[in-house]
């Protein structure tokens, strides 16, 4: 499992026009479900995402997770980010899990986010969505599930 988190200031989504999610200050969570991932990285990744102090402190330093910061969750299905892009100019998707894996593990993914305190809002699954956000830092983190953390 791959994320693209963006602490923000604002972020939604759209679907046609239509207003899906959208939050105030928290993370916007990109994420992605690779073929070979199960329980345990939705597990391991609702934990990194719940406890990462990306926030800043009366300070100005990262000493805040999301739910200390008063913060939502985001979060976005993306299978983009499985992309292979080393052969060829048109990138391939194999590595992405089929989708109806996907849908189940990004719906698990939020629903342990949620189990873990946070207020979280989604996009729509396998849609054409529009994504909107105001990036507060910046601050962008890539995370993977770790290879011995994905099911076998």
């Amino acid at each position: 499992m791959r994320a693209v988190l963006q602490r923000v200031s604002s972020a939604a989504v759209h679907v046609d026009g239509r207003l899906v999610g959208q939050i105030g200050r928290g993370l916007l969570v990109l994420v992605g479900v690779g073929s070979h991932d199960g329980p345990d990285a939705v597990q391991y990744m609702a934990d990194k995402i719940r406890t990462l102090r990306i926030f800043p402190d009366e300070t100005g330093k990262m000493n805040r997770d999301v739910a200390d910061s008063g913060g939502a969750v985001l979060l976005v299905s993306q299978f983009t980010l499985y992309a292979d892009t080393s052969g060829g100019r048109r990138p391939s998707f194999v590595g992405a899990a089929p989708p109806d894996l996907a849908r189940t593990l990004y719906e698990d993914l939020a629903a342990a986010l949620r189990a873990r305190g946070l207020h979280v809002e989604t996009g729509e699954f396998r849609a054409h969505m529009d994504v909107s956000l105001v990036n507060a830092g910046p601050v962008t983190l890539v995370l993977e599930s770790l290879p011995a953390v994905r099911s076998q």
